[in-house]
């Protein structure tokens, strides 16, 4: 009896003690916001914030005829008329005004800073246009297709169908009624799509095609001396792997040496070797043609269907960002040339959210558009830094938003 009263105290104890243990602080929400001043946003003043006044304009011809319609699923930030005001008078200013923008965006937007996961910090990267050597005939030396989007890829955007997906996308084909996943990269570059006439031109080097899915668009030499552009069409549906993580995991470069650079190099070095680690990334990018650029601000168009400016266009994930928002950045970049002393710059500028990728995840996670050339590559391929943002939002729509959060 003794003995058996013993283990029921025991046993009510235990009871006692998880119900009267502290339990664990919630999880700090994916998304929050928090109300800011402009004082708070690091370099504004100095910022030329003119430069920026092509990308916001475009993106407001985007924005604005949604009307009553919420810019993303959730409607965190506002419909196309909350934002009418403000791009009425963008479109009134003067070309390289910077204290006229500025007075603007203080008079109709309200800065709002971006917490995800319980944390202000996150990382941003950057991007470019990459200028590739090619020809529309397979011949000689140019031998890596670049594949236009095969007929019976099927592309879904999930948020059709579920408000909680919105911003996630998949694809597949078709087969006895049920969509599968498409080839991937491996069966791919093994042949999968050949002689199907879908080749839109061939390169001359399989490392400049890897980076051109990566960066999602470029500029293609044609050897008969002409130039085109191609640009993102569809993707196959499998989840993008970077493959410097698979290097460093693998021990074949270190963490503090991993860039574009240093990825390209390797696998120039090591054409044998190349192929096998290529296939790690199952994710493989479509391309279609695009007219040439006209200027250096004409730069490819982003996923808001707008061409993007260099340095001032910013890929953001579409599950928390409305495409279009102007936002305020404060992060570093690389020196230029590599070779600087000074280490990195202060990168603190208006920017606007007008593009995504398949790696740019999470709430305070961006991507830098740096434009074409060998600057714009040399930056963005070495670019790696942590940086937070604010959005700038109308008023009522950022008060709106920081009492919800």
């Amino acid at each position: 009896m003794k003995r058996a009263g013993w283990r029921c105290l025991a046993f009510l104890g235990l009871l006692c003690f998880a119900a009267c243990a502290p339990k664990p602080p919630p999880a700090p929400p994916a998304l929050a916001f928090r109300a800011a001043a402009f004082s708070d946003l690091p370099g504004y003043a100095a910022d030329r914030v003119s430069e920026a006044l092509p990308a916001l304009v475009r993106s407001c011809a985007r924005m604005t005829p949604r009307n009553e319609r919420a810019l993303d699923g959730m409607d965190r930030y506002g419909s196309g008329n909350d934002w009418k005001a403000f791009c009425a008078a963008l479109a009134a200013l003067p070309p390289g005004s910077d204290a006229a923008l500025r007075r603007l965006i203080e008079t109709e937007l309200q800065p709002v800073a971006v917490i995800g996961d319980g944390k202000a910090e996150g990382l941003f990267t950057g991007y470019y246009e990459p200028l590739v050597r090619g020809s529309r005939q397979k011949q000689g030396r140019y031998t890596v297709p670049l594949y236009r989007q095969p007929p019976d890829l099927v592309q879904v955007d999930l948020g059709e169908f579920r408000d909680s997906l919105k911003g996630q996308r998949i694809a597949g084909r078709v087969r006895d009624g049920r969509l599968r996943p498409y080839e991937d990269r491996g069966q791919i570059d093994a042949g999968a799509l050949a002689n199907k006439n879908l080749e839109l031109v061939w390169l001359d080097d399989s490392a400049d095609a890897f980076f051109l899915q990566v960066q999602g668009s470029g500029l293609v030499q044609l050897d008969t001396g002409a130039k085109t552009r191609v640009g993102f069409a569809a993707q196959n549906g499998h989840a993008y792997v970077a493959i410097g993580r698979v290097m460093i995991d693998r021990g074949t470069i270190s963490r503090e040496d991993v860039s574009m650079q240093a990825i390209r190099a390797w696998l120039r070095a090591n054409p044998d070797a190349a192929p096998e680690l290529l296939k790690q990334n199952p994710s493989y990018v479509f391309f279609r043609e695009l007219p040439a650029p006209k200027d250096d601000l004409d730069g490819p168009p982003g996923a808001q269907g707008v061409a993007l400016v260099p340095g001032r266009s910013l890929a953001v994930d579409r599950s928390h960002h409305a495409l279009g928002l102007p936002l305020w950045l404060d992060a570093q970049r690389p020196a230029l040339p590599a070779s600087a002393s000074g280490g990195d710059k202060p990168l603190q500028r208006l920017m606007v959210a007008q593009d995504t990728g398949g790696a740019i995840r999470g709430a305070v996670r961006g991507d830098v558009f740096w434009g074409a050339g060998a600057e714009a590559e040399s930056v963005a391929g070495r670019m790696k830094h942590p940086g937070r943002f604010w959005l700038l939002l109308p008023k009522a729509v950022a008060a709106k938003l920081v009492a919800l959060s």
